[in-house]
């Protein structure tokens, strides 16, 4: 079995590893993207010519164009968990199996959420940058998170560990979740706007869909607060980013911090990353050597199940994965 891996030689220390590289060697003859950009379209199959398999890694698209292009395609595996990108009908069409992993990347996130909200509370980066420009920081008065109320709208794997890392610190936890009966002991569920007139940091983790797009507004946004912080660890599009602009213009909010927005790669946007009032990270709430890795390892468990002529864990279309066939008869 011949495997495509299109992580760039930049990205691939970052998102893959020696480590991960060496076991799907184990299963799977290996060719690597040496063309130092990402590859889509019909230049991916070109790439990923005589492969079974292609390993993708976030930046790589799965379009209409490559499946169409790639006759011995039998996978596009996903090293993440979003598949958003991945035209899935398309592949279907054409027989491809489409997987993804699994989040191995809770603990990274809220560990992040807990240090964005430290910063927020404490002006950290706003010191660090004074002092790296030669300037004399200037001492100000900032905020414990012990005794201070953390709402969390939504309550999956990455929230309920953030809010036991907030409870850690004293925190009192609401969280909003229409689709969870029982938050457990020490959370308190409450209506979306409970949480957001009581939070004095709201962390938006609730699950992309058209549903939550735009479910932080100007609407939203006023319900906060005054002097409130708020932080986006989920998706750019949940966020109405002109209405968070205006809401830290009018002083409403205190502050921001946020790991994805409408940039490329569902990075910040640079018109907010600029601004003193917010943080800005460029989406590395999973970047990780763990975090990474589990995803990877993830990837080379499929490949492993795909040489041995298994359906393998992740698969988001195998009843029109047909072309499966090949490697159960190989």
């Amino acid at each position: 079995m011949k495997v495509f891996l299109t992580h760039t030689e930049a990205a691939f220390p970052r998102y893959y590893g020696e480590r991960a590289l060496a076991a799907l060697r184990q299963h799977a003859e290996v060719a690597r993207n040496t063309t130092g950009r990402v590859l889509e379209g019909a230049a991916l199959a070109e790439a990923a010519a005589g492969c079974q398999a292609i390993v993708a890694d976030r930046a790589t698209p799965g379009q209409a164009a490559t499946f169409a292009a790639a006759p011995d395609l039998v996978a596009f595996l996903r090293c993440a968990v979003d598949i958003s990108t991945i035209d899935v009908p398309a592949a279907s069409q054409h027989g491809v199996l489409v997987t993804h992993a699994t989040p191995g990347f809770t603990e990274a996130v809220a560990e992040l959420g807990l240090g964005m909200m430290l910063d927020l509370a404490r002006g950290i980066s706003d010191a660090v940058v004074a002092g790296r420009a030669g300037q004399a920081p200037q001492p100000r008065q900032g905020r414990q998170l012990s005794g201070a109320t953390l709402g969390l709208i939504g309550y999956g794997r990455i929230a309920q560990r953030l809010g036991q890392l907030g409870q850690a610190c004293g925190m009192r936890v609401l969280a909003y979740d229409p689709h969870v009966p029982d938050f457990g002991e020490g959370v308190t569920g409450m209506p979306l706007e409970g949480v957001l007139a009581e939070a004095d940091f709201v962390v938006c983790l609730a699950v992309a869909s058209p549903e939550t797009a735009g479910m932080m507004n100007a609407r939203t946004f006023g319900l906060m607060r005054k002097g409130a912080f708020f932080v986006n660890l989920a998706r750019g599009g949940l966020v109405d980013e002109a209405a968070l602009e205006a809401a830290l213009d009018s002083g409403h909010l205190a502050g921001a911090a946020l790991d994805v927005g409408s940039a490329p790669d569902q990075m910040p946007p640079p018109r907010l990353a600029r601004r003193p009032d917010v943080i800005a990270t460029p989406h590395v709430g999973g970047l990780t050597r763990e975090a990474t890795e589990h995803q990877a390892m993830d990837t080379v468990r499929q490949v492993a199940a795909l040489a041995e002529g298994r359906l393998p864990e992740g698969a988001a279309n195998a009843e029109a994965a047909h072309r499966l066939e090949r490697l159960r008869r190989a």
